[in-house]
């Protein structure tokens, strides 16, 4: 592997989250029915003329805003032609010479190493519709046509080919899908196909200035499968090279259970498509004020956001990038450092017991059961004094299976941390009558002989005593 470097660019597919179809009115709404979710338009019926969704062209820049790219004052649509069953017009209205945005970039950390990556262009596309393939694409009888995806608006975002390792590529996609989701113009749910991704790779000997011959992975439904499927491209053509052998320019898909990638097809030039310019939809001048009034809405992005909470909240870099990794957990720690302001306990507590309990409940922080001020009201019992950060971790629980507040199942359960030194003195000194052999440990400078006295007073008292008073009580006896 170290004799050849690789090479890979993608091709990012994002889903807009708009209420209807790029070029009618149809609706963009997940699932329904087969074939129930089109129009005379979206179909491509004869005389039918498509009109360009404002909102479409609105949220194509906001998200080109975002990934830094210049917004074009002059765009157009073009028919890119090809024969597809998925595709009822046998052209795909698309950009291909005057897109909306070109030259953005974004930044991504591998191993330390901050890459800037960059990106090609930005255009906006209608999708096609989806074939249902009666098992493995490579191996179906026959396929089925939903043409309820048919309209729906895209952008494709192109990447340079600047990655060089299947680890940026997976952190590149993982960063551009947080980037989109800040932007609020997509849901990125790559289950549903609102997020999709073609991978370009091809191999060069090191330090050859020269791209090698490229193959196209079409279609990655997930950020894992995008990196297996990479990595074992990347061998197979060092290998090919290897054997003498040469790389045949082509698509090619992922078979997740073999662990391969599979031809499917040889890959077409752009010239190929023969594109012309869609007659039927105006060019469109962008007025540069819109352009501005867009870029000033934008919220706080990522990596501003990460500065922030390093500089403002003092975290280590990891905390701050964990928790602005999405807009909606982000927000959630804001949320409770305003009731809670240690910014650092907070996200010891939404990085460790909170993300444990949503990953083991497949819930997201958007249907947490614990409200962010109901979190901060938790941490402010353990700082009161009211119960200890062992039973915190206890009604912690409670509260995500119920919902309730902290108080009230401190109160129900009656777990009130008892502070009352004349009370734990009295388990303290029976303790030690009990447990001759580890005071004697203790005595003859055996830390954890305190730790095992400390527990049987905590299993006394049902882990209400307060284990700091129940450490010093001991430290003056003994």
């Amino acid at each position: 592997m170290t004799q050849y470097e690789t090479v890979i660019g993608l091709e990012v597919h994002a889903e807009l989250k708009t209420r209807s179809k790029i070029f009618c009115d149809s609706t963009t709404e997940f699932g329904g029915d087969p074939n129930t979710h089109v129009c005379p338009v979206c179909l491509g019926l004869p005389g039918v003329l498509p009109v360009v969704n404002k909102t479409v062209v609105e949220y194509a820049i906001r998200a080109a805003l975002a990934l830094n790219c210049r917004v074009a004052s002059f765009s157009k649509f073009d028919r890119k032609n090809y024969y597809y069953p998925d595709m009822p017009k046998n052209y795909q209205i698309s950009q291909y010479d005057l897109p909306i945005a070109e030259h953005g970039y974004l930044n991504i950390e591998v191993k330390g190493e901050v890459r800037k990556i960059g990106i090609t262009r930005l255009h906006m596309e209608e999708d096609t519709g989806k074939l249902v393939h009666q098992g493995n694409i490579t191996t179906t009888p026959f396929s089925l046509v939903d043409y309820n995806r048919a309209g729906v608006p895209l952008i494709e975002i192109v990447s340079d080919p600047d990655m060089r390792s299947p680890e940026e590529a997976y952190e590149y996609l993982n960063k551009l899908k947080a980037i989109i989701l800040y932007t609020g113009v997509s849901d990125c749910k790559m289950e549903e196909g609102s997020l999709r991704c073609d991978a370009n790779i091809s191999v060069r000997p090191a330090g050859s200035q020269e791209f090698g011959t490229k193959t196209e992975i079409k279609n990655m439904n997930s950020f894992k499968a995008l990196q297996k499927a990479l990595t074992y491209e990347a061998e197979r053509q060092i290998k090919v090279l290897k054997e003498g052998g040469r790389i045949i320019q082509e698509t090619r898909t992922w078979d997740d259970e073999q662990g391969i990638t599979l031809p499917m097809r040889s890959k077409e030039y752009a010239h190929d498509y023969r594109y012309l310019p869609d007659p039927d939809l105006v060019s469109m001048v962008i007025d540069r004020e819109w352009v501005e009034e867009i870029k000033r809405s934008l919220p706080e992005l990522p990596d501003d956001r990460k500065e922030r909470y390093v500089r403002e909240y003092g975290l280590p870099v990891y905390d701050a990038m964990v928790l602005t990794n999405t807009r909606e957990l982000a927000d959630y720690f804001e949320d409770c450092v305003a009731v809670y302001p240690n910014a650092k306990t907070v996200s010891n507590w939404v990085m460790g017991d909170l993300s444990r309990l949503l990953n083991a409940s497949v819930v997201g922080i958007i249907n947490c059961p614990i409200k962010p001020e109901q979190l901060g009201a938790l941490l402010q019992l353990i700082e009161k004094g009211t119960i200890s950060g062992k039973i915190a971790k206890t009604v912690f629980e409670e509260m995500f299976a119920t919902g309730k507040a902290a108080e009230t199942i401190v109160k129900e359960k009656g777990l009130v941390q008892i502070s009352d030194e004349g009370a734990i003195t009295a388990i303290v000194e029976e303790v030690i009558a009990k447990n001759q052999k580890s005071v004697d440990d203790y005595r003859a400078g055996k830390e954890r002989a305190l730790s095992f006295l400390v527990g049987q007073v905590m299993k006394a008292s049902k882990g209400k005593a307060n284990p700091e008073l129940v450490n010093r009580l001991f430290k003056e006896r003994l």
